[in-house]
């Protein structure tokens, strides 16, 4: 299973409206594309359904068909996940529906992070939860590649998500602001990786499938910030990236053009945005009925081929097949 989280512990820099597009860009290009949202705000659910949608998943009490329905036996203490139920947003993209009410399983998994050195089975089915859903939905949808949205935070329920993940991508602003969070990062996920290995060396027999957590750091993508800001102090990505991210103090690190972490440079589209939310597609969807006309036409023009580039580099880094699906990358 090919599972890529994006993940930075500022927030405000566009990572959720990033997985939206590169899902909705790997579904394009004819992949079969599962996207999760497993961050408690659920706003990448919002992107992809509309209010009516939105009101009959969230307004049944048990949520049945969100990601809390999926784990409420273990919240509630009485079971395993549920069937997850993935709602289709095209034949070959499903979306694991986040919930705004998955707040309430923090308190749970805070408690099994703290007793995963027991080894109880209860503990590892907590702490799996996430991943055993993903591992269900990407085989319900016979997936390429899982995109998993979480939260700008090490939460509990975050660390449960990011153990989940085999790959690691870093949306970034250029901007000194957004950099800071950058500093603790790399070290959180190398402890969070060794925690999770030692608890998978205390545990008991479990017959259920485990993540291995490799978490694996493999590049950034750098996004225009919104508002664009008027700072013109600029950061040296590359080298902080190699610091924070891989612990690689390297004396000439190249610049952010010829650096191959840098997976994309992505521009930001004044007036797109707000008109793709508007008709509830991405940008490179647009069209003038949609308002998409004159220069902002040709934005979107751009727009597509940003992602499709984008897809490319990240699905080469990971090892996605294209060829299966007649695709030359």
């Amino acid at each position: 299973m090919k599972t890529i989280a994006f993940f930075n512990s500022k927030s405000g820099i566009g990572k959720t409206t990033l997985v939206y597009h590169l899902a909705w860009m790997y579904a394009d290009l004819g992949l079969n594309v599962v996207v999760a949202d497993l961050d408690p705000k659920a706003n990448l659910t919002s992107l992809f359904l509309d209010e009516e949608r939105l009101e009959e998943l969230w307004l049944d009490g048990a949520h049945p068909q969100s990601i809390l329905g999926t784990i409420s036996p273990i919240l509630e203490g009485n079971g395993d996940l549920t069937e997850l139920q993935l709602e289709p947003i095209t034949e070959n993209l499903g979306l694991v529906v986040g919930d705004s009410e998955l707040f309430i399983f923090e308190s749970q998994l805070s408690e099994a992070w703290t007793r995963c050195y027991e080894g109880n089975e209860l503990t590892f089915r907590t702490l799996s939860a996430f991943y055993r859903a993903l591992f269900a939905a990407f085989q319900q949808q016979k997936a390429d590649v899982v995109l998993i949205d979480v939260s700008p935070s090490l939460s509990a329920i975050n660390t449960a998500a990011l153990i989940a993940a085999e790959y690691v991508v870093i949306p970034l602003v250029q901007n000194p602001l957004f950099m800071y969070g950058l500093n603790n990062l790399g070290r959180s996920l190398l402890r969070l990786r060794e925690k999770w290995q030692k608890c998978l060396n205390k545990k008991s027999v479990v017959d259920i499938d485990l993540p291995t957590a490799q978490m694996q750091p493999i590049g950034y993508v750098i996004l225009q910030p919104h508002p664009p800001t008027n700072n013109t102090r600029w950061v040296d990505i590359p080298r902080v990236y190699r610091q924070s991210i891989l612990n690689d103090n390297i004396e000439t690190p190249p610049s952010v053009t010829q650096d191959n972490y840098c997976l994309a440079t992505l521009p930001y589209y004044p007036g797109l945005i707000e008109m793709a939310i508007q008709a509830h597609k991405p940008i490179f969807h647009l069209k003038p009925a949609d308002g998409a006309m004159g220069t902002y036409a040709l934005a979107v023009k751009d727009c597509y081929k940003e992602f499709k580039q984008l897809a490319i580099n990240l699905a080469k880094t990971c090892a996605i097949d294209f060829q299966k699906n007649n695709f030359a990358a």
